[in-house]
């Protein structure tokens, strides 16, 4: 390993360093300026606004003790992924970096990993549901926390707590109230960071839901059933969907490791690469809203009902609003008397 020493770690953008291309800088920070520009247009309302129908109609539905076991799971895996979406406001300075103290950006890494590794947890939770939903564990813990959903999104907090604790240990944080610019995965971060990162947050979870998924899919093609169930596959979606753009992140996580390890800063084209992958995986957050939303039928029949109530009150208004113009046309129309008293 290298030394533990990350002062000398900076961006290549921000490093003096004279063999760094000046045109590159600029080729790179202007596709990353794009990128985020996109992001914040188009995925950032459609994700807030897709989350704020869900938990609204998962409210409603928890006040009518309506909310099914997949629901709870999927309330709170919406809730962590607008958590994701109001971190990704952070990018918003891009092309260049959050300006806050060591300590802060301390402060943040720890949420932001905590929402990340809750929502990874709560889809092997799904995935392990959907397994053990034909055949219950004799286990009778296992048991309990299975038909308790509630249960099953505390153990993901647990679990998601303390991954989190585990990361920011790894920060490496020495002068707390020294500025520095910040990612929510800090450039300043020992290289085990990004591997327990990587080993925690990406490769156990994805291969716990890799083996549910499989054993589910085994298990329904030996009872000759093919899985046709809606939620089955709103979950399975969302979980491709997740995999492909948190194996991105990952991937150019462990590059930046290596590239710490090689005691080297990288070039324009790893940081570009990297804040790509920053923006899809927050993008990843907003497209699983959208997907709920669309897909998972109590949402989407709650999102009919909003339209077709909100149709209603358009017709009313307009209905309403007939009358006083007619009124109006009729008075205006009137005969208007002249000055000796005849009408005109």
């Amino acid at each position: 390993m290298v030394s533990h020493n990350m002062t000398w770690v900076k961006y290549p953008s921000k490093s003096q360093d004279p063999s760094t291309n000046l045109l590159d800088i600029i080729a790179s920070q202007d596709i990353i300026s794009r990128f985020m520009h996109g992001y914040i247009g188009l995925f950032v309302p459609a994700g807030l606004l897709a989350g704020v129908i869900i938990l609204t109609i998962f409210i409603k539905s928890s006040v009518q003790r309506t909310l099914g076991k997949l629901d709870v799971l999927l309330f709170a895996y919406a809730a962590s992924n607008i958590a994701m979406v109001l971190f990704s406001f952070t990018v918003i300075t891009r092309p260049a970096y959050l300006q806050v103290s060591y300590l802060e950006c301390g402060v943040l890494s720890f949420f932001f990993n905590f929402t990340y590794f809750h929502s990874q947890y709560l889809l092997v939770t799904m995935a392990l549901s959907f397994l053990l939903q034909r055949r219950p564990p004799k286990n009778a813990m296992i048991s309990k926390a299975h038909q308790n959903p509630v249960a099953g999104v505390g153990c993901a907090l647990v679990r998601a707590f303390c991954a989190a604790l585990i990361v920011v240990a790894l920060l490496g944080v020495q002068s707390y109230h020294e500025k520095t610019d910040c990612q929510l995965d800090p450039l300043f971060a020992w290289p085990e960071y990004e591997i327990v990162k990587f080993t925690f947050g990406f490769a156990l979870p994805s291969l716990s839901q890799l083996l549910c998924w499989g054993l589910s899919f085994i298990r329904k093609a030996q009872e000759d059933a093919l899985p046709s169930s809606r939620p089955y596959w709103t979950v399975l979606i969302i979980t491709t969907t997740t995999f492909v753009c948190r194996l991105f992140y990952n991937v150019m996580i462990l590059s930046r490791t290596s590239l710490k390890m090689q005691r080297s800063i990288g070039t324009p084209q790893n940081e570009l690469t990297m804040n790509i992958a920053e923006i899809l995986l927050f993008g990843e957050s907003c497209v699983s809203l959208v997907i709920i939303l669309c897909f998972h039928e109590p949402c989407r029949n709650g999102l009919l009902n909003i339209m077709t109530n909100l149709t209603k009150v358009c017709r009313r208004s307009h209905a309403g609003g007939r009358p006083l113009e007619m009124a109006g046309t009729r008075t205006g129309a009137s005969p208007v008397p002249s000055e000796n008293g005849s009408s005109r």
